[in-house]
């Protein structure tokens, strides 16, 4: 589904990711972790076509997509929940997630998938009429996640979905997740929860300093003695 060759992303004279490489296949998630300033959410944003300046090549669904704006490459089913969730906080939970859906022009589909949406999230359906600016952060992250959905991704990108959250919510997000995933969609995601993140997913990758240090299975990635050590926080025997 989605291909990154030789990526690179720069912020002016400040390269932020040094040619990487990456593969999301049909049906897999994947964990992209490391450090903060390690250059994930600009690998998220190069995808997205948020991050302009980058070289390489981006693939989706075995097209270019390297370099096309944001709403190409929207209208393409690729669908991003950003860090801090952004959700519109003056709308009212319905219209966030009618935003999520305003590309689209499938009456019928958009109705069912507000359904399944307030299906997997019931608060949401709850709270229909309520202004996102006063859910809680749980509830803001459920709600960007539905807006997400909203669009009938064919690829989901998921930016540090547990930030900020406490651990209850944390679980009841990612269950959520792993119950997207179980639907047939992709998901790359990025996460401080290390643990919780190689848990969920079929494989990861480890960044460092703007290059892959790390891939492989979860079940290898856990096992490694410098993830347990440097992201686990497991000291050598």
């Amino acid at each position: 589904m989605l291909v990154v060759k030789d990526l690179e992303v720069s912020y002016g004279a400040i390269k932020a990711v040094h040619g990487i490489s990456l593969h999301v296949d049909q049906g897999e998630m994947v964990a992209l972790i490391g450090n903060n300033g390690a250059g994930k959410t600009s690998t998220l944003k190069a995808i997205t076509g948020i991050n302009t300046s980058v070289k390489g090549c981006i693939e989706f669904n075995g097209e270019n997509i390297t370099g096309k704006p944001p709403d190409k490459i929207a209208a393409r089913k690729v669908a991003m929940v950003p860090e801090g969730r952004r959700i519109f906080s003056g709308m009212t939970v319905q219209e966030n997630l009618d935003m999520g859906a305003f590309l689209r022009r499938d009456a019928e589909g958009v109705k069912q998938d507000l359904e399944m949406v307030f299906n997997l999230f019931p608060v949401l359906g709850e709270r229909s009429k309520q202004q996102g600016g006063t859910l809680s952060g749980g509830e803001q992250q459920m709600l960007a996640i539905g807006r997400a959905l909203m669009a009938r991704p064919k690829i989901l990108l998921l930016d540090e979905p547990s930030l900020g959250l406490a651990p209850i919510l944390v679980e009841a997000i990612f269950e959520s997740i792993l119950g997207i995933n179980r639907q047939g969609i992709p998901i790359l995601i990025v996460e401080q929860n290390v643990y919780l993140a190689l848990s969920a997913a079929t494989r990861g990758y480890v960044m460092e300093s703007g290059q892959i240090a790390l891939e492989g299975t979860s079940q290898e990635l856990l096992a490694n003695e410098m993830v347990q050590r440097v992201y686990l926080g497991m000291e050598e025997d």
